[in-house]
């Protein structure tokens, strides 16, 4: 995979840009680059008449000359919009040993930088990149764009920018100042979108200032990050993501974080093996410690916070503290997975029930009914049991569970990466080991799992044993 261009503004304005190219195309990087305050020189032996009349109005410098390295000496941006590769390529080359930033025009490749599709409310721009790939989406989610975000943004934006100094000032507190702004903008917005009433803002702004909030104690959000991808986070999530001061996240969260403001205080708190047996109780005052300062703290958790993912004995703690808590659901494991594997966990005909088990620990298995788990029509999903499956399928066949009943080990469920083991519970640890299986990876038991062959819709499709294993060979 390629490397991601950086998102940068670049301010323009009084300096130099070089466009090589004096044609139809040419003139609408001139427009643009006019409008960002940049001194344009063209260089073309020819003009389009958009082109002539820049030049003829002074607004923009020409050389009535070919290409020549030299006349990039003092430009801080070369622009390459001709029809000619040779002389695009020489552009690119010069502008590289003068360490020149260089976009030629519908060549990503000998661009170190690209002119994004941007849509303007003001000062406010939103620039969109494909990474010179694909100019037509660019321009597409433009379009988008335009009819979303409300005319009144750039004059939203010229408001706060006047009166910055000030707000900074009044709340010096950036988590408290942060509060504020966005109890603000929920009614400034309104009154700039449907009364195009700037002064009635200005007036609010303005009184807000005076009763500015007091900071306040901190509060603790536990998340649930779901499986890992960002489509199945949940709104409310998300916007505790973007509202929060710290994130305290577990390890298997995916690209979840991804979605998070940049400016968040990031702490890693994942279990591993080997950590010490303190680990959750370090959690905790890690938790407390930034709650305690007034901080908004996410605690995001993979999946589902009170489905094995001990949510419940951090809610606990912080009540006892008097910490101000919040639960925002997520997607659990077995569902994910489940889903994307094709298995639906219960089913008219094969499953009236479902369980939810762990099998973290050696004593975990000890204090489950095995009889009733060993019951048929239902579905157990098993989380944390890769390395537990010896036993679990020693205790499922002795409590009277079928050998042949259908298994499917979803290894990372829901990620690009996923893999679907499926067999029957006869081989099901010798099937896991020849398949290398590794965590994070949930066991789906019971009749429904047979269903992940004919329903598979996502990834790979699901690895099955060429030849069954009899339980003799098993044994």
């Amino acid at each position: 995979m390629n490397a991601r261009l950086f998102p940068l503004f670049v301010d323009l304005r009084g300096r130099a840009v070089v466009v090589v190219g004096g044609g139809a195309i040419a003139a609408r990087k001139i427009e643009r680059l006019l409008a960002a305050g940049a001194r344009v020189r063209v260089v073309a032996p020819d003009l389009h008449r958009d082109v002539r009349a820049l030049v003829d109005t002074r607004r923009v410098a020409h050389r009535a000359e070919g290409f020549r390295a030299a006349l990039l000496d003092d430009a801080w941006l070369a622009i390459a919009a001709t029809d000619d590769d040779v002389v695009n390529r020489a552009v690119a080359h010069a502008a590289g040993e003068r360490r020149i930033l260089v976009n030629v025009v519908d060549d990503a490749q000998l661009s170190s930088i690209q002119l994004p599709a941007v849509v303007e409310r003001g000062d406010v721009q939103v620039a969109i990149s494909s990474g010179g790939g694909a100019p037509m989406l660019a321009r597409r989610l433009r379009e988008r764009l335009e009819s979303l975000l409300d005319e009144s943004l750039g004059t939203l934006a010229e408001l706060l920018t006047r009166h910055r100094r000030r707000i900074r000032a009044s709340i010096p507190e950036t988590g408290a100042r942060r509060r504020w702004f966005d109890a603000l903008l929920d009614r400034i917005a309104p009154n700039l979108r449907l009364r195009g009433s700037l002064a009635a803002a200005e007036r609010d702004l303005l009184a807000s200032l005076d009763d500015a909030p007091m900071p306040r104690a901190g509060s603790v959000i536990l998340v649930g990050a779901g499986p890992g991808d960002p489509g199945l986070l949940t709104l409310r999530g998300l916007r505790a993501l973007n509202e929060a001061d710290v994130i305290v996240h577990d390890r298997l969260i995916g690209d979840v974080l991804t979605l998070a403001r940049r400016d968040a205080l990031m702490i890693d708190v994942g279990k591993r093996v080997g950590d010490r047996a303190d680990a959750q109780a370090r959690i905790h005052a890690i938790l407390l410690e930034h709650a305690r300062a007034g901080r908004r703290v996410v605690r995001l958790k993979g999946g589902d916070p009170f489905v094995f993912g001990r949510g419940g004995e951090e809610l606990e703690f912080l009540r006892a503290h008097g910490i101000a808590c919040e639960v925002v659901p997520g997607i659990t494991a077995a569902l994910a997975c489940a889903a994307h594997a094709g298995i639906p966990l219960t089913h008219r005909e094969h499953a009236q029930s479902l369980r939810l088990v762990t099998a973290h620990a050696k004593d975990s298995l000890d204090t489950l009914d095995w009889r009733a788990l060993a019951a048929e029509r239902q579905t157990l999903a098993v989380y944390m049991g890769v390395s537990a499956l010896e036993r679990l399928r020693a205790r499922l066949l002795a409590h009277g569970r079928s050998a042949d009943t259908p298994f499917a080990l979803v290894e990372n469920g829901a990620r690009a990466q996923q893999r679907v083991i499926v067999g029957t519970l006869a081989d099901l640890p010798e099937r896991a080991h020849a398949e290398n299986v590794r965590a994070p990876a949930l066991l789906i038991l019971g009749e429904v799992a047979a269903l992940a062959t004919p329903l598979h819709w996502f990834g790979a499709p699901p690895i099955a044993r060429s030849q069954p294993l009899a339980l003799s060979d098993a044994a």
